[in-house]
């Protein structure tokens, strides 16, 4: 692997004084180019601006994918990274379903822990903080011509994030737009499934609301997620979950914390969960709470549900009562070295010489 060292780094101790997420940036970058049937060697290099034609393929028709994940430090200096299998795995399935050609297992995973370690100053030791890793994968070939590319490139680049959400959230559920629907592309990290969720998300906060809880999009009447979240809901004494398949995403999170639910004895339900069952679950009082997960986020709570007809506005439990706040704390301490991992989901970055 050819390594390019910045000259000078961008670093200081403000840069991980950030309060806003995705826009400080680490000194290095994963580049790995796919041409003639086959991925070339990859490179590690100065974060940098790159050069490409405007006829750039997935500017045009949107083969582009990517993942997000995190690197973590603990208390002792030492740095993880949490369940990268799956964030290699998932990306690989999005890049099948946009046809493009999935990364080799040694250029993703060897690639990530080279240029985590080389970057591993930008990694907070902070509680709380952490560097999210965004890998993708987008087509490179210069062409106007409604097919697949041929060339593409896998690249890796690294933010400093602080904590996504501050605040419990208030979620607008949408009963018009949808997300994803039966044989599209809803379980994949595609780039245009974010994009086609920004407009309803700007309609529901000029309502005043957060984020959008999707629903299906045959009926609007079945939770689905919850903006850029996998969205759980508690009733009584049972957590609720949407079930994996084409049109949810098999979040990396969600997973961690339905593990999580069941070494703590909750019973968790991977099932449908209707407006209908939500609202009336509010009104006899046996809705608990309400919350999101995801790599950026990790797990916020909502404050309110806002439906066409009315407005649930949940309770802010405090912590020995809300499972939702409990998981976050548990997952948390796992992430950041903490806890013990009886899971074997922490891998550590293990220092390594040029």
């Amino acid at each position: 692997m050819k390594i390019e060292r910045i000259k000078e780094s961008r670093f200081t101790p403000e840069s991980l004084n950030i309060k806003s997420f995705g826009n400080m940036f680490g000194d290095h970058m994963l580049v790995c180019h796919y041409k003639d049937d086959a991925w070339g060697n990859p490179e590690i290099l100065p974060f940098q601006n790159m050069s490409f034609s405007p006829a750039l393929q997935a500017l045009h028709y949107g083969q582009s994918c990517f993942e997000g994940m995190k690197a973590y430090k603990s208390e002792e200096g030492e740095v993880f990274l949490f369940r990268p299998e799956k964030n290699f795995e998932r990306i690989n399935n999005s890049a099948i379903r946009l046809d493009m050609p999935p990364v080799p297992k040694d250029i993703f995973m060897d690639g990530l822990k080279k240029l985590i370690d080389i970057d591993r100053q930008w990694v907070p030791s902070t509680y709380g903080m952490s560097l999210y890793i965004r890998p993708f994968i987008f087509a490179t070939e210069p062409m106007i011509t409604a097919r697949s590319s041929k060339e593409y490139m896998f690249c890796i680049i690294t933010a400093v994030a602080p904590d996504y959400y501050a605040q419990p959230l208030r979620v607008k559920v949408a009963d018009r737009y949808s997300r994803a629907a039966p044989g599209g592309v809803g379980y994949a990290k595609a780039a245009g499934n974010y994009a086609a969720a920004f407009y309803p998300t700007r309609l529901a906060r000029d309502e005043k609301y957060d984020q959008v809880i999707w629903t299906d999009s045959s009926t609007h009447k079945v939770f689905e997620e919850a903006g850029t979240m996998n969205v759980f809901v508690r009733i009584d004494d049972t957590l609720y979950t949407a079930p994996i398949s084409e049109r949810i995403l098999n979040g990396v999170t969600r997973n961690s914390i339905i593990a999580l639910a069941q070494q703590n004895g909750w019973k968790v339900v991977e099932e449908a969960v209707t407006i209908d069952q939500v609202k009336e679950a509010y009104k006899n009082d046996s809705l608990k709470e309400v919350f999101g997960v995801g790599t950026a986020v990790v797990l916020n709570t909502f404050s309110a549900i806002g439906f066409k007809d009315m407005v649930c506005e949940l309770e802010d439990l405090p912590f020995e009562e809300s499972w939702g706040k409990q998981l976050k704390k548990q997952l948390m301490n796992i992430q950041f070295g903490v806890s013990e991992d009886p899971f074997g989901w922490r891998v550590l970055v293990e220092e390594q010489n040029d």
